[in-house]
């Protein structure tokens, strides 16, 4: 049974600081996505990008300290491909897709637009951008599972203070709109809520470092498995892990029944 792994690190050097790796390779997943490196390649020690018989791959963001994806696999990929092919995004390095036979997986960082209105108005111009792409995806025919930080909390059960969040960035109606069209009109499935529709505060993968947002659990839900249908129907366990903490955000784990 593959087990799929999507980590916002938080900057990748950080991370390993704080032991993600050794709980990585003990975890026994088989493809572990992450995202938020803040880190450029030559940063990564051998320990970063390969380890405990993992082969790790990057899409690095040009800008120092900021962005970036990557996949981790203990299996090679086919086929590797950086960015979504729009110039301002891939400039950040938020998309990345490995290839297995006709199973591909994908890690992503959607933008967060809550530090300036620039930054919310890049946001709706990336969500245009991938929501093409999305569509092109399951054009192909294959089988996906796209891991990451997508930074919108869909449904009023994702966080905690709903109400007084329907102004902010990650819970306005047209990012949750938005999310509704990529499940409903394209057919992505989102597994964790397949799995656990009725789940709240246990379903939270991101909490705010102000106040004590983790203490009280003051969480949003928004790092997600979307999959393709055939695949989401295989998935049959999913889980927040919360035992130790490497950045901001919780490591979400998925099984699926299935043979890449």
């Amino acid at each position: 049974m593959p087990t799929i792994v999507t980590a916002n690190l938080n900057g990748i050097r950080s991370a390993n600081t704080k032991g993600f790796f050794d709980w990585m390779c003990a975890s026994g997943a088989q493809i572990v996505c992450v995202q938020e490196l803040k880190a450029q390649a030559a940063d990564l020690t051998a320990e970063m990008r390969n380890p405990g018989g993992y082969r790790g791959f990057f899409h690095h963001a040009e800008k120092k300290g900021y962005s970036g994806v990557g996949i981790y696999c203990r299996s090679e990929p086919d086929r590797v491909v950086e960015g979504i092919g729009h110039p301002e995004f891939d400039a950040e390095g938020r998309y990345l897709r490995a290839d297995f036979g006709n199973f591909s997986v994908v890690s992503v960082y959607v933008p967060s637009g809550s530090s300036s209105p620039e930054r919310q108005e890049a946001k709706f111009r990336f969500m245009e951008e991938f929501f093409e792409l999305l569509r092109d995806l399951r054009a192909e025919g294959r089988e996906f599972v796209l891991c990451g930080d997508w930074n919108i909390a869909h449904r009023e059960i994702d966080l905690k203070n709903w109400k007084s969040n329907q102004k902010n960035s990650g819970f306005l109606p047209e990012e949750r709109a938005w999310l509704t069209r990529v499940l409903d009109e394209l057919g992505w499935v989102d597994v964790y809520r397949r799995l656990h529709p009725d789940a709240t505060g246990e379903a939270y993968t991101w909490w705010s470092n102000r106040g004590q947002a983790w203490t009280k659990n003051v969480g949003w839900r928004i790092d997600y498995h979307l999959a393709s249908p055939a695949i989401a129907a295989t998935a049959r366990h999913a889980e927040v892990y919360k035992t130790q903490r490497f950045s901001d955000h919780a490591p979400l784990t998925v099984g699926y029944d299935f043979t890449p």
